[in-house]
């Protein structure tokens, strides 16, 4: 009897290393397909956002990048949103998300917030947990006002951003929403078609 709950059980891993194979590469063929659309010469930016701010929250360092770029282009300032208790990528990490996400019991936040008041562009962006926002940014949400001003949320992921845009809208206050975009988490080998998407999602705001 055991050996057969040993054969079903290594029948149920393989099945899930297949079925994780199989994601996988579709999703590195569309992100291989979207991207060719950003190859060739550099794109320059000749938008005008106005005076700028970007708001990011980033645990692995891929939003952040995204934040770098659009700020390099903009001059724009940068405000990143920090938890009071850092948060720890580890292994039980994913199921606290899932249960702040439950919960809606998001964390504490360091209460340094900018005045959007001095800005005329405010850029937000996340990174994707669980098909939403990241926590610590569900959190600010729920604490910011926007003043009216135009603003221009993002997201980082590694395939799917969610409910994410959707959620945003719903819990922005006073929000002027922009056209949004979203950002595979990619190799080094597409920074510059990267470099290209997000100059010209800039350029068409």
């Amino acid at each position: 009897m055991l050996k057969y709950v040993l054969y079903i059980l290594l029948a149920i891993v393989v099945l899930a290393l297949v079925a994780g194979g199989i994601h996988l590469y579709r999703v590195a063929a569309k992100n291989k397909a979207e991207m060719a659309q950003f190859s060739g010469p550099k794109i320059g930016y000749h938008n005008n956002l106005g005076k700028t701010l970007v708001i990011y929250y980033s645990l692995s360092g891929h939003t952040k990048d995204i934040a770098d770029r659009i700020s390099m282009l903009t001059d724009a300032d940068v405000y990143e949103i920090k938890t009071e208790q850092p948060l720890k990528n580890g292994l039980f990490f994913a199921l606290k998300m899932k249960k702040q996400l439950w919960s809606k019991e998001y964390p504490k936040l360091v209460q340094d917030f900018p005045d959007a008041a001095n800005y005329d562009t405010i850029f937000v962006g996340a990174p994707i947990w669980w098909y939403t926002a990241a926590t610590p940014v569900l959190a600010f949400l729920n604490q910011y006002d926007f003043k009216g001003k135009k603003v221009v949320p993002f997201s980082t992921q590694g395939s799917n951003f969610g409910t994410y845009f959707k959620d945003f809208a719903a819990t922005a206050k006073n929000a002027q929403l922009q056209k949004s975009a979203s950002f595979n988490n990619l190799p080094k080998k597409y920074d510059d078609a990267v470099d290209n998407k997000v100059t010209e999602w800039l350029n068409n705001l």
